[in-house]
């Protein structure tokens, strides 16, 4: 890494300058001094703006031929040549392997047959079997609740009977 570096002059050496408008400094906003505007564009020049750069993108076609062809070689050097030539990184050619990879295992896998699984009616089962759910809870807590009432009134009237008795056998 190289570096410009200035040398150490004195102050009263270095604001000498050859510019007789160079020493009048911010009194010379305007414009008018020399040198204190930058240069302009020559008549001639191109000053497009440079479009952005496109991230380079490979279809499918190519990157299996790509591929084919890094399968082929076989000498060293010859995989770095192919990568060179077609403009591919090593990274993207291990990418694409492993994506082929995963596409045969996927192809090679057992298939389910029948229709696929529906989110939408698999939710609308699994509500319709809560709701039924929920329902044979509500008639279950109802005869409990129902077995309490008749409890309590059973109760109750024991309770009047055993009073009965003690006041009759007094």
């Amino acid at each position: 890494m190289t570096t410009k570096q200035q040398t150490k002059v004195p102050m009263q050496a270095q604001n000498i300058s050859s510019d007789p408008g160079a020493s009048q400094g911010a009194r010379r906003a305007s414009g008018d001094a020399p040198g204190s505007a930058p240069p302009a564009n020559p008549p001639g020049s191109d000053c497009e703006v440079v479009p952005r750069a496109v991230r380079r993108s490979f279809s499918n076609a190519d990157k299996r031929r790509i591929l084919r062809a890094a399968d082929l070689c076989t000498k060293p050097g010859e995989v770095g040549a192919l990568m060179r030539r077609e403009g591919v990184y090593s990274s993207s050619l291990s990418t694409w392997r492993r994506q082929r990879e995963a596409t045969e295992l996927g192809a090679l896998a057992a298939q389910k047959r029948g229709p696929k699984a529906d989110p939408a009616r698999i939710d609308a089962q699994h509500l319709a079997q809560l709701t039924r759910e929920r329902d044979h809870l509500r008639l279950e807590l109802d005869k409990a609740q129902l077995v309490i009432e008749v409890q309590k009134k059973v109760t109750a009237l024991l309770d009047m009977l055993a009073i009965q008795d003690k006041r009759g056998n007094t």
